[in-house]
């Protein structure tokens, strides 16, 4: 399952909900939604109690949701039982409110609005965009990260026309992209930054975006070029395109007499920020 968590709004509620590419489906946090429609002080509670009467009706709907890991309140990402669209209108049946019809017409609309950015791959883009701007990202940085997506997409293209399956193989390729380029495994660049299953690629600075961008868009290029059939032929392209990106780490390393390379992560700087307001109004307060 290929899965983004993004927050929507409802009624300037948060719903946190995933999109699974695969499934090509929207889950909801059914205890979010708990939350809107009942406007209960505990929705975990609420959610509890009714989940076990409608287990004990034999309701099939109950017992077939997921659970997904969310982000929580205090930035942890906790299992969360998630219902898709089709599932989350038979448990609003279950509960009375009259927000329930806007609600399903909300969701309706979630529904459609994914399907445009599906036929219009613009929409799509300008909804990552707008994700990234919520989160506190400076424009720059999503104009390269958005960048970063196209190049990465089109080197798997050439991944899969060139015998490479997708999961371990694809982390085994670029695993060596990584080490050639920036001297770390993807695990130890993640640990370098103090990540844990936050994606790596958002919490690198501009400087190692670029160069990720080249060791990709070369390894892209060298792929092209040399026609590898088997993994160790792919092996050796991205030994070389991380190479390429290597030399220019080098070079502007050289130059700057700074290391490339950095522990800095979006994760620690929105953090930082969060802690500078806390003693702002800490000391607004005194």
């Amino acid at each position: 399952m290929t899965k983004r968590e993004i927050s929507k709004l409802f009624e300037d509620k948060k719903i946190r909900t995933i999109w699974d590419d695969e499934e090509e489906k929207w889950y909801f946090s059914i205890v979010d939604v708990v939350a809107v429609l009942t406007d209960s002080e505990n929705p975990q509670t609420y959610w509890r109690v009714l989940k076990n009467r409608l287990k004990k009706e034999g309701n099939e709907t109950v017992t077939n949701c997921n659970a997904l890991k969310l982000r929580a309140a205090d930035g942890k990402m906790r299992l969360t039982d998630v219902a898709d669209t089709e599932q989350l209108f038979r448990i609003i049946q279950s509960i009375p409110s009259p927000k329930a019809e806007p609600f399903k017409q909300w969701m309706a609309n979630v529904a459609a609005d994914r399907l445009d950015q599906l036929q219009d791959p613009e929409l799509s883009i300008q909804q990552a965009m707008m994700d990234y701007k919520r989160l506190g990202y400076s424009d720059n940085w999503i104009n390269q990260r958005l960048k970063s997506i196209e190049i990465r997409k089109d080197l798997t293209d050439q991944w899969k026309l060139h015998n490479v399956e997708e999961g371990i193989q694809y982390a085994t390729l670029t695993d060596i992209i990584y080490q050639h380029w920036a001297g770390k495994s993807a695990k130890e660049y993640k640990q370098f930054k103090g990540l844990k299953k936050e994606n790596l690629r958002d919490n690198m600075t501009n400087e190692e975006l670029v160069l990720n961008m080249l060791a990709e868009l070369s390894t892209t290029s060298i792929t092209k070029s040399k026609n590898p059939q088997t993994l160790e032929d792919n092996m050796k392209c991205a030994a070389d395109g991380g190479d390429v990106a290597r030399v220019a780490r080098e070079q502007l390393e050289a130059k700057t007499g700074r290391k490339v390379v950095s522990p800095l992560s979006a994760k620690r700087f929105f953090e930082g920020q969060k802690d500078q307001g806390l003693i702002a109004d800490e000391e607004n307060n005194e």
